[in-house]
């Protein structure tokens, strides 16, 4: 069985970067903390550290150890945090997935609204590949993700897709790669500088169908799987670059660019991906009346 006092040594050890440290702050000698760890590894029959030099080096096994290790410990603190307070004055929480594929900007409209409901919420928020995110959702670490497709068919978890909204794409250009281009539109990105979705994203497959049917043959310069990090290198005019419709206001006030032209053909769809068949966790209802009343309304 888990011993969970070595289990804080060893948390302590690899947050302070070396024994010594740690064991100045738990107030207990190196020789203790050292022998304490070397039973937790016996026990677990992996090695949590590697010694590279003077300096400790967590590894692979030791950062997943690590990483729930901060989990728990955390509980730990909500737990003695709750109970000291009041029932009216417990905050609910609220552990949400984003996939790295959906924007920023949609995914803050989205829960901004469940900060507002009547009780307090205690946002924690993650960003992943979706893949990884359906792991965490299936181990009940998070209690909603965020993703631009349903739960992909061959993957291994129960739970339920629900269908946020969906809006056209619009492309967007910085202001003097936008004065070079020539035609008509949608022809005028014809050997245009392009970045695009990752591979992994869903609109990457419809984009590029989408290029076939009307014979367009753009230069692609960037492939990004951050939708951020694809809209600061088309800021910085590297290359014409997507966002879906419904925030292009936003994209063109926020990054300085101008809004070149717009399809229906290609959409961006959302889903909020849920353990639960019916939504209960009231800020998961609250992102979901969100979508539905406002931020995909008329799209």
């Amino acid at each position: 069985m888990l011993n969970y006092r070595q289990l804080h040594y060893f948390w302590a050890v690899a947050k302070a970067g070396s024994i010594i440290r740690a064991s100045e702050r738990l107030h207990l000698t190196p020789q203790t903390l050292s022998g304490q760890i070397s039973l937790l590894e016996e026990t677990l029959g992996v090695a949590l550290f590697l010694r590279v030099g003077r300096r400790l080096q967590l590894t692979e096994t030791g950062r997943l150890t690590l990483s729930y290790a901060d989990e728990l410990f955390q509980i730990g603190n909500d737990l003695e945090e709750a109970l000291r307070s009041g029932p009216e004055d417990r905050s609910i929480q609220f552990r949400v997935g984003v996939d790295d594929a959906v924007p920023k900007s949609i995914a803050y409209r989205l829960l901004t609204p469940a900060m507002a409901l009547d009780k307090p919420v205690r946002i924690v928020c993650r960003e992943n590949k979706l893949t990884r995110l359906l792991v965490e959702l299936a181990i009940h670490r998070l209690d909603l993700v965020l993703a631009d497709r349903p739960m992909p068919p061959e993957t291994n978890v129960k739970g339920y897709s629900h269908k946020l909204g969906d809006c056209g794409i619009t492309f967007f250009a910085e202001r003097q790669l936008a004065s070079q281009l020539k035609g008509e539109w949608p022809h005028s990105l014809n050997a245009a500088p392009l970045l695009i979705p990752g591979e992994d994203a869903a609109t990457r497959v419809p984009l590029m169908r989408w290029f076939d049917a009307y014979q367009i043959r753009p230069r692609i310069v960037g492939e990004f799987d951050d939708s951020a990090l694809m809209h600061a290198f088309g800021q910085a005019g590297i290359g014409i670059f997507i966002a879906p419709s419904v925030i292009a206001d936003e994209v063109q006030r926020e990054h300085g660019v101008t809004a070149i032209g717009q399809t229906n053909e290609v959409t961006e769809q959302f889903y909020a991906i849920s353990m639960e068949r019916r939504l209960t966790h009231p800020a998961v209802v609250a992102v979901n009346d969100t979508a539905h009343r406002k931020l995909f309304v008329n799209l």
